[in-house]
């Protein structure tokens, strides 16, 4: 089966009103993106489809876990994946320049003659953002940091260095200008 119609909704024949959808998500999924930040992506997505007259509403509810590495001492960790997304899908006459002009990244326009929307794009670009921002291994149960402490120390030892550095340096050529 054709990666992409796996993700096909044929919202022709749908009577309006609510419908539910369920994604199960692996590493397959992302072989068909370019490289990711993590890996091993286990994900479930919930999508409740709402269809009205000339537009529907999508929620993507996004649950699961992904293995990537911390951004302080490089541990691999896993992180939770949680958080729900909301977007409106308008049906127009002209929905390329409609999605050229709209300034609201939660609004998207297709044509009226359209019969399917696919959602994998909208299910890689959530799950993306469900990621925390800063990947940090998790604080010990006696307040001490969980990142590796050899990692730690070394960090210590290069900011102290460098700061000594930055500050012998910062005055060097200033002398030249005392008389």
């Amino acid at each position: 089966m054709n990666f992409r119609r796996a993700y096909d909704i044929a919202f022709v024949g749908l009577k309006p009103g609510i419908h539910e959808y369920e994604y199960r998500i692996d590493g397959k999924f992302f072989e068909h993106y370019d490289e990711q930040d993590f890996s091993d992506c286990q994900a479930v997505i919930r999508l409740k489809l709402d269809k009205k007259t000339n537009f529907m509403m999508l929620v993507f509810d996004v649950d699961g876990k992904a293995d990537l590495w911390c951004d302080r001492c490089g541990n691999p960790l896993t992180v939770q994946l949680w958080d729900e997304f909301k977007l409106t899908v308008k049906m127009v006459d002209d929905p390329d320049q409609m999605n050229e002009e709209e300034l609201d990244p939660d609004v998207f326009y297709i044509g009226h003659h359209e019969s399917h929307i696919n959602v994998a794009d909208w299910i890689y670009e959530f799950i993306n953002l469900s990621i925390p921002l800063q990947k940090i291994c998790a604080i010990k149960e006696n307040g001490e940091p969980g990142c590796n402490p050899e990692v730690l120390k070394k960090l210590e030892e290069m900011k102290k260095n460098a700061t000594q550095q930055s500050s012998a340096n910062l005055w060097k050529g200033l002398d030249q200008f005392k008389n």
